[in-house]
């Protein structure tokens, strides 16, 4: 699954305007009836007048793509003082630029005779940016700079400890990330906790910064007529705020069941490994022992929860691995005299490059197989993929667009493993879904809604099946039985399943951040109450309100909206059932892959060409012929694992103890 530094899409195309994530009116409103003769107009408000203030945003877009898209580039990719500037300056214009479009946006509300084309794209300007800012110039400045500055912090951050010799060594997230993930399950409890707090209090500086930004973004939105940022975010989704809050609970509310028996299930075999002192028979789970920085997903612990094992070798990693060895042994057999230090490890550099490229041709040969074209070659040349020997690098990886016409590159310390296998899938989902709309004006320059972008290559992923997998080397046998089924299900749920409850959380504590029903002095509680609630975790060690343990998440510190990933995990089974549909595959959803199908690649290709350029129902509707997002294909896909888990769940005390002021809705499942 998705590497633990949850990817994202970024690049001009999302940044200029709406974007995927940009509010945008209900469905009826933006679909916009066929023009009606003019009436009366006050100067500046005409029809004509609302088409030129299209025109004058696309145009601002095009011009200014490349030069923009490369300051936020360097800022990722050099982080130094002056990379920060150039950062916060481009922020700084984008954010004047967005602010004014969309407040000359509100005069053609009432203006009759627009084209739907027209309506649309106001709709989309004027509710747009995700980062609103003030229109006090000097205040827009301040929250560019702070944006710039909360970024930098995240991509610089290290945890600093003795080694074994003594001597103090200074540790990235990467390599915290090793020990917390503990993919052969050997670190102890003690160990694991003290690389989570290594981690976690690199985001202790941005606490006031994140208050302060948050107050300067409820300024912005308050003049865009929004009660506070949240609001404005949760109007992006072609129906009202309200609408949205209920849509997201009512899918919640059919995943719900499935992660309260994983959780029962995770929590009973880790009681049995740690015992009561650590992990306790019933309640909460300590979060730094699930394989995964932020608990957000724990594939990691899949050697422990491997329902039979020996029925599959499911371990991708490991082959992948022995690829990036097997170039590192050719480089050094012709490495010419003795290496040194320095030469060694530059031979490992260049060991990790080649395995990443091979590893990216893997994914966009599944795309290419779909009817996709082929990369263009300066993907090739410009994209970051591995980790550089010389500098800082914001490591969380992300997907670009750089002039909205084809320089599209990839930002990811690739390491051979499976997760960042899948993560470079679901990144060319991104980029894809740039070249399939790079066709439509810039205003229509992104995905149906956020959650779509984010969907797409993580429906690809699902075709990874153990066959799947088994035709391109990357494991050796496959078992066809129900006990196989089990377990390759057991390793996918862990990602899937286990991520739903988190990918609701973090937008969840910002609302109620950016509408004040958490309050400053209450950001890390808040946080953890959440968590409580929604993930059944607690943090492994008292917290206090010196942390700031939601920043240790980049999509906080990055301003991403979050609900687009839980939303994204309910498309992404609705969208592969659809493929597998136009494909004509008749067995179980699970084992369906529609590598190489010409018709799935087509229905495919088709929605992805249509951007935002449309209402995402009717988007939603050209490919699965439903209009309403629906989490049903998630429980025919898990279906036999549902079932094994209530087997092994009978007889136990299962469920956690919510926080008093919890809704009831959310409250976990009564013991089976």
């Amino acid at each position: 699954m998705m590497k633990s530094s949850f990817a994202i899409a970024t690049g001009v195309g999302l940044l200029f305007l709406a974007a995927c994530n940009g509010p945008k009116e209900s469905a009826d409103a933006a679909a916009a009836p066929a023009p009606v003769p003019a009436a009366a107009a006050k100067p500046g408000t005409t029809a004509a007048d609302a088409d030129a203030l299209v025109a004058e945003v696309d145009k601002y877009a095009v011009d200014n793509a490349a030069r923009l898209g490369a300051a936020f580039w360097i800022a990722q990719t050099y982080i130094t003082d002056d990379a920060q500037l150039l950062a916060a300056n481009a922020t700084e214009e984008q954010l004047e630029f967005q602010s004014a479009k969309a407040e000359e946006a509100k005069r053609f509300n009432d203006t009759p005779g627009l084209s739907p084309e027209t309506a649309r794209a106001l709709t989309l300007i004027k509710l747009g940016p995700t980062m609103p800012a003030p229109s006090d110039p000097a205040k827009r400045k301040e929250l560019a700079a702070i944006a710039a500055k909360m970024d930098a912090n995240y991509g610089a951050g290290q945890w600093c400890r003795p080694n074994a010799a003594g001597q103090e060594e200074c540790l990235k997230l990467q390599q915290i990330e090793k020990i917390v993930d503990n993919v052969e399950l050997k670190n102890t409890p003690a160990q694991i906790e003290a690389a989570w707090n290594g981690w976690h209090q690199t985001s202790r500086p941005i606490r006031k910064d994140y208050q302060r930004f948050t107050e300067l973004m409820n300024e912005g939105a308050s003049q865009l007529g929004f009660k506070d940022t949240g609001e404005l975010w949760r109007g992006g989704y072609d129906m009202s705020p309200a609408e949205f809050d209920a849509e997201v609970e009512r899918l919640w509310g059919q995943v719900k069941p499935m992660y309260d028996d994983l959780h029962c299930l995770v929590r009973d075999k880790l009681n049995k490994k740690y015992g009561d002192a650590v992990v306790p028979k019933d309640g909460l789970i300590p979060a730094h022992l699930l394989g995964n920085m932020w608990a957000q997903q724990w594939s990691n612990l899949y050697p422990l929860l491997e329902p039979y094992p020996g029925q599959d070798s499911l371990d991708v990693s490991s082959a992948l691995k022995a690829q990036r060895d097997a170039e590192y042994k050719t480089l050094l057999a012709a490495f010419k005299g003795k290496p040194t230090p320095s030469d060694i490890a530059e031979l490992e550099h260049k060991a990790d490059a080649a395995q990443a490229v091979k590893m990216a041709k893997v994914a966009e040969d599944f795309y290419v197989s779909l009817g996709f074209p082929k990369l263009p070659e300066s993907f090739w040349a410009k994209s970051l993929l591995v980790q550089p020997r010389d500098r800082d690098v914001v490591c969380h990886a992300s997907a670009w667009d750089m002039n909205l016409k084809g320089d599209v590159r990839i930002k990811q310390c690739i390491e051979p493993d499976e997760e960042e296998l899948t993560t470079i899938h679901h990144e060319l989902g991104h980029i894809y879904y740039y070249l399939s709309y790079n066709h439509l004006r810039p205003v229509f320059q992104s995905g149906a809604h956020d959650g779509f972008h984010e969907a797409i290559g993580d429906t690809i992923t699902l075709s990874l099946t153990p066959e799947h997998l088994k035709k391109i080397g990357l494991v050796k046998s496959v078992q066809k039985n129900d006990k196989a089924t089990i377990n390759s299900q057991m390793k996918l749920a862990l990602d899937k399943i286990v991520f739903l409850p988190w990918g609701k959380l973090v937008d969840q504590w910002r609302w109620k951040v950016f509408s004040g029903q958490i309050k400053p002095e209450d950001y890390n509680a808040g946080w953890w109450k959440l968590r409580e609630q929604y993930q059944g975790v607690s943090p492994p060690n008292a917290r206090s309100e010196d942390d700031f343990d939601p920043g240790a998440k980049y999509h906080i510190p990055g301003n991403t909206p979050y609900t687009r990933y839980f939303l994204s995990f309910v498309l992404q089974f609705q969208f592969q059932k659809a493929l597998c549909d136009a494909s004509g595959f008749k067995g179980p959803l699970s084992e369906c892959d529609v590598y190489g199908n010409a018709e799935a690649g087509k229905r495919f290709i088709e929605m992805l060409a249509l951007g935002s350029s449309q209402p995402w129902p009717d988007t939603l509707e050209k490919l699965t012929g439903t209009r309403k997002m629906d989490a049903s294909a998630i429980i025919e896909y898990f279906t036999p694992l549902i079932a094994y888990m209530k087997e092994q769940n009978q007889g136990k005390s299962c469920g956690w103890k919510v926080p008093e002021d919890a809704p009831a809705a959310a409250a976990a499942a009564p013991a089976t």
